[in-house]
């Protein structure tokens, strides 16, 4: 009678103690966010704040996932390497969340990467773009994953729209080396643009806390380039055009991803009007999707939702929809409902994750005209 009763006991407790069973009621999901809320980036991370918080409010408005309600932890990097290893170290051995959301630069997601790896936790950020983050000395890192293209993509687009709709034969490059998201664009955007016959006449380097660009762009004046590309951040980036312009340069001003913040005119004024930059969708789409994220984040905060905070609320309803696919808590299962993810419709776009966790999709180019940014072209991978 005794040995009756302990085998459905028995199967119960085992039953519990592997991975991937179903959750029991009134279990949460836990998931992290990493993103700079203070530092010299906070308009980004404050937008990631935002997206990633909707998504959350609407899946726990439907009852959550797989049963379960989304409880999350969201933790400031500071826009520091050091700070976002110590977010993740948080999030998964004191919070213990099950999937990340983040972070927002490629400087932090690295390292942030890396943990992601050791520990197994599924991660996927919305906006790094360095290739750095999901395959490093040529070993995938399969527990990682984004939802935008990465800067091998858009370096290669910038330097194709330089030369075939600006018409221009040669460029300058401004970048920060101590960055590995400037780094690598300018990297691939200057090889790109030699390979398609154009002639790179200055490439030049500062360093992160910069402010004084004068000699650089000295040098830059008397090459005369017909473009002068800048691949960083909207706050550097309107330094460095506000000096060309007192130094009247003639060059037009194209650039990445890194330019999208309305802080950008306001700290370069007139002098990056006609500038041009690729992102990863425009507000101005007049597809369903871009239309609806649109009208609901305005009605929420008051403003236009930035390329970054959209790309998160993709990247977090990606993750979301890979729990639900997983039907399960467990790291593992939701890491390979990822990775075998196609056919995504978010609102920068449809698209299918590729062997190296990054996904393949389109990409527009901006124009800031009038102090706003228009909508110009769409470039297709």
């Amino acid at each position: 009678m005794k040995r009756n009763l302990f085998i459905p006991v028995l199967a119960v407790l085992l039953a519990g103690a592997f991975p991937g069973c179903k959750p029991p009621p009134g279990k949460e999901m836990k998931i992290g966010l990493i993103t700079p809320l203070s530092g010299d980036v906070k308009t980004f991370g404050e937008s990631v704040k935002n997206a990633f918080e909707i998504a959350v409010e609407e899946a726990n408005a439907k009852g959550g996932v797989v049963g379960m309600k989304i409880a999350t932890f969201i933790v400031d990097d500071r826009n520091d390497p050091t700070e976002a290893s110590n977010a993740a170290n948080l999030l998964i051995n004191q919070h213990g969340v099950k999937a990340i959301v983040g972070s927002v630069t490629s400087k932090t997601t690295i390292p942030v990467s890396d943990l992601a790896q050791r520990y197994r936790i599924p991660t996927i950020t919305g906006t790094a773009t360095n290739p750095k983050v999901t395959v490093a000395d040529g070993k995938r890192k399969d527990y990682m994953f984004r939802s935008c293209y990465t800067d091998s993509f858009q370096g290669t687009v910038m330097a194709k729209f330089s030369r075939d709709t600006l018409q221009a034969a040669t460029t300058a490059i401004l970048y920060d080396a101590s960055n590995d998201y400037s780094k690598g664009i300018a990297e691939v955007f200057r090889d790109s643009f030699a390979r398609m016959g154009g002639e790179v006449v200055a490439y030049e380097s500062y360093g992160k806390d910069d402010v004084d660009f004068s000699a650089l762009l000295t040098k830059v004046k008397v090459a005369k380039p017909d473009v002068l590309f800048l691949p960083d951040y909207y706050n550097k980036v309107g330094l460095i055009a506000k000096q060309a312009k007192e130094k009247e340069l003639k060059a037009k001003l194209v650039g990445p991803d890194g330019w999208d913040s309305p802080e950008l005119v306001k700290v370069a004024g007139e002098a990056i009007e006609g500038g041009y930059f690729s992102n990863h969708y425009s507000p101005e789409d007049t597809r369903p999707e871009v239309v609806n994220w649109v009208k609901k984040y305005r009605e929420k905060f008051g403003q236009t939702p930035d390329s970054l905070g959209t790309l998160v609320y993709d990247a977090t309803n990606m993750l979301l929809e890979a729990i639900r696919e997983a039907d399960s808590d467990d790291p593992g299962k939701i890491r390979d409902a990822l990775a075998s993810l196609k056919g995504f419709e978010g609102v920068t776009g449809k698209f299918t994750m590729d062997e190296n966790g990054d996904p393949i999709k389109s990409a527009v180019i901006i124009q800031i005209r009038d102090g706003k940014q228009k909508f110009l072209q769409v470039v297709n991978p």
